[in-house]
């Protein structure tokens, strides 16, 4: 065996906890005990350096470049090495600039543009017709993927106890969605904010188009500057926003929120949580959410209090968001012909890897999914249990 296949194989021997075979230079090899689940075949080496610096961008860029090929099913592929994360070789210093990117509006600006500017004909032939990139709420296992947007939303506006008549901030409103139905159903008035050229311009589409513009708005700015404009919201929400904040940042965007809510208001938290603070993945922050950080509960619970938020409930939605991934992945290898051709297969198979990477994460919780309910202040006015 040559040296780099002797290395090759016994790197991956780590992650033995499922059978598995690999094919390398004719020669196949079996990892772990059993019925080989999956067979991965190299068809171009992988240098030494590149896996020991980093194993998600190594073997990732490897699949997307169809250096290696998986013969199988994926999502058990993904599962396999996923499972056994704690493995992984991250070169930190290496990485520094991968790891910790600025935190800036300018930066940021970018690395929102970068993922949610790849365009709404891109989007529109995968996700549902609400246009909904965040989690799905099924509510029964029939529920359609779009049923299932629906769901989420109006329980998200069920949870904030609304009245007719309030004013709601959406920050990260994505394509509006959330702000119309809030104006449909309890004829309030919306205000959304979003850094995404594209999001903006198809929720400013939306509004026009069902006559809601004395009911809803949306800006093309950041959240922090939203106290220039001296205003202040009854109900706050934000759904898959926090993710783009930065680690630096968190303190910053709940005093921020807590200044734009009036006192005795309500303000739901929607976001994807790591169990700790580690700062990982780089495959992840280089191809898909540049400068993207999963807060941990325990930090978002500390900073509320100490903004004078209360928190009244907190829910994981971890295998809703596992279902609604699953939905993305199967709706988006239903178009697969037509992303090829918009974008390349190099593209075609990064998003897959996204999708199922991140379904598989959900699946066997590396990732949470949370809602956190909180108040400014203390609030008696509510009911005494749950109305939602």
């Amino acid at each position: 065996m040559h040296i780099l296949d002797t290395f090759f194989v016994h790197y991956l021997s780590q992650f033995d906890k499922y059978c598995f075979t690999v094919v390398l230079h004719d020669k196949t090899y079996t990892i772990g005990e059993g019925t080989p689940a999956f067979t991965i075949t190299v068809h171009k080496d992988i240098p030494k350096k590149e896996l020991m610096r980093s194993t998600s961008l190594a073997l990732g860029e490897a699949y997307m470049r169809k250096d290696i090929t998986i013969e199988g099913d994926l999502f058990t592929a993904l599962q396999c090495f996923l499972s056994q994360q704690n493995n992984f070789s991250t070169g930190r210093s290496a990485l520094k600039r991968l790891l910790f990117p600025s935190e800036s509006k300018k930066a940021q600006k970018e690395q929102v543009s970068s993922h949610y500017d790849l365009g709404n004909d891109f989007y529109s032939l995968w996700l549902d017709p609400t246009m909904s990139y965040s989690c799905a709420y099924f509510k029964n296992d029939t529920d359609t993927l779009e049923e299932a947007q629906h769901n989420k939303v109006h329980y998200i506006l069920e949870k904030l106890h609304l009245q007719k008549g309030m004013s709601l901030l959406d920050i990260g409103c994505g394509w509006g969605y959330l702000l119309i139905e809030a104006a449909q159903k309890y004829d309030i008035t919306g205000y959304g904010c979003t850094l995404s050229k594209e999001q903006w311009k198809k929720g400013q589409e939306r509004i026009e188009k069902l006559g809601l513009q004395d009911k809803v708005h949306i800006d093309l700015i950041d959240y922090r500057d939203l106290l220039d404009k001296h205003m202040q919201f009854d109900r706050i929400v934000s759904v898959g926003m926090l993710e783009h904040v930065g680690r630096s940042n968190y303190p910053l965007y709940m005093e921020d929120a807590n200044r734009l809510l009036k006192d005795g208001g309500m303000f739901l938290l929607h976001y994807i949580s790591g169990h700790d603070e580690k700062i990982d993945n780089p495959w992840m922050r280089k191809y898909i959410f540049p400068g993207g950080t999963l807060p941990s509960l325990r930090e978002i619970i500390s900073l509320a209090y100490d903004d004078d938020f209360q928190v009244i409930d907190v829910e994981s939605l971890r295998r809703h968001y596992y279902k609604t991934l699953m939905c993305w992945y199967h709706n988006f290898e239903q178009v697969r012909d037509q992303v090829l051709a918009m974008k390349g297969e190099e593209f075609v198979r990064m998003w897959e890897l996204y999708l199922l990477g991140c379904a598989v994460s959900f699946f066997i919780g590396n990732i949470d999914i949370h809602q956190v309910l909180m108040t400014k202040g203390t609030k008696n006015d509510l009911p005494m249990t749950r109305w939602y």
